[in-house]
């Protein structure tokens, strides 16, 4: 997740404990957390990992995610990618990256298994803006960029969208939004989200995918998952 705002006001953070023991990153500004303050890496092991990188069968499988945040999705799918021989290319775009400092102080990679607090400093130090390896079958890319104004290459089998909330974010929610989303994802890709709300899945199904409604972690009723048709 990743907050839009003008990139010379940003606004101020503070790092949160949530439910499960790991960290998330509250904006005062836009009173708005990066994860769920239910369970930062439980929400994300459960929409991300288990709806989307599990349900994804693809080889290699190629990646987009929308907003990297702390970089906490990177890490748990590089995570799972050592746990087997698949190829990972992750590419993410992230408006305002989180500077070092803060990134360094989150326990994320105390979460992640063995490898965890490594691979954790390997993504967060990784360069921006060219692909990057960072274990035997996990490469990734991140983008300094805005989804709503710039143009991206390549075509992916899995889409991590995890931008702030509709109501916080709303420009990044619109149906042009995810027409775009739908030009990059090959037929039969997977989209997943935490957003279950109603509009989401009207501007998924006008952009060409199909999409079902899903159990939520704590906290949390629904969550979303997309198939590009």
């Amino acid at each position: 997740m990743h907050p839009q705002t003008d990139n010379s006001n940003k606004p101020e953070i503070s790092l949160i404990y949530t439910r499960d023991g790991s960290h998330t990153i509250y904006v005062p500004e836009l009173d708005e957390h990066y994860h769920s303050v239910n369970g930062a890496v439980q929400e994300s092991r459960h929409i991300f990992i288990n709806y989307g990188f599990h349900f994804c069968t693809t080889a290699p499988l190629r990646i987009f995610e929308v907003g990297f945040g702390t970089g906490l999705n990177a890490l748990l799918t590089a995570a799972e990618a050592l746990k087997g021989t698949r190829e990972i290319h992750y590419t993410s775009v992230e408006k305002f990256p989180l500077g070092r400092d803060i990134l360094k102080q989150m326990n994320h990679g105390s979460y992640a298994g063995t490898d965890g607090r490594y691979l954790s400093e390997l993504i967060s130090g990784a360069p921006w803006g060219e692909s990057h390896g960072i274990c035997r079958n996990f490469t990734i890319r991140k983008i300094n960029g805005d989804l709503a104004t710039d143009n991206f290459e390549g075509t992916y089998d899995l889409v991590y969208f995890d931008a702030f909330g509709p109501d916080k974010q709303p420009e990044m929610w619109s149906p042009e939004i995810f027409i775009k989303i739908a030009s990059m994802t090959v037929s039969g890709g997977i989209l997943v989200t935490y957003s279950a709300k109603g509009q989401v899945r009207r501007n998924l199904r006008d952009a060409g995918f199909s999409t079902e409604l899903l159990p939520g972690p704590p906290g949390k009723r629904h969550v979303m998952r997309a198939v590009k048709i």
